[in-house]
């Protein structure tokens, strides 16, 4: 399974749904995954899957208030707003055993 590491500022409209649909309320520190990165960086994330891939979310106060406020009937998030319809790209910290 492919493991990708995304930055807030990547995240497409896909992630963001799935990101709601599992935290409707919003993420507690016990759904907070702890690990060090390549550069051996602490980083904090919340995980959401698909069939073929895990997607570790870099959490910040954006990521909340973005996810607090998204509404999956409201046009006003775009891609241009927030990232992309497109995958996410890949940073270093990508694709690495965590």
């Amino acid at each position: 399974m492919k493991r990708v590491i995304v930055d807030f500022k990547k995240l497409n409209k896909e992630i963001l749904d799935m990101l709601v649909e599992k935290f409707p309320q919003g993420y507690e520190a016990k759904d907070i995954i702890i690990f060090r990165n390549a550069q051996n960086e602490v980083i904090e994330a919340v995980e959401v899957k698909t069939e073929d891939t895990i997607y570790l979310v870099k959490v910040s106060k954006r990521l909340a208030d973005t996810m607090e406020n998204y509404d999956d009937d409201d046009d006003d998030f775009t891609a241009e707003d927030e990232g992309s319809d497109e995958a996410p790209e890949m940073s270093d910290e990508d694709d690495e055993d965590y």
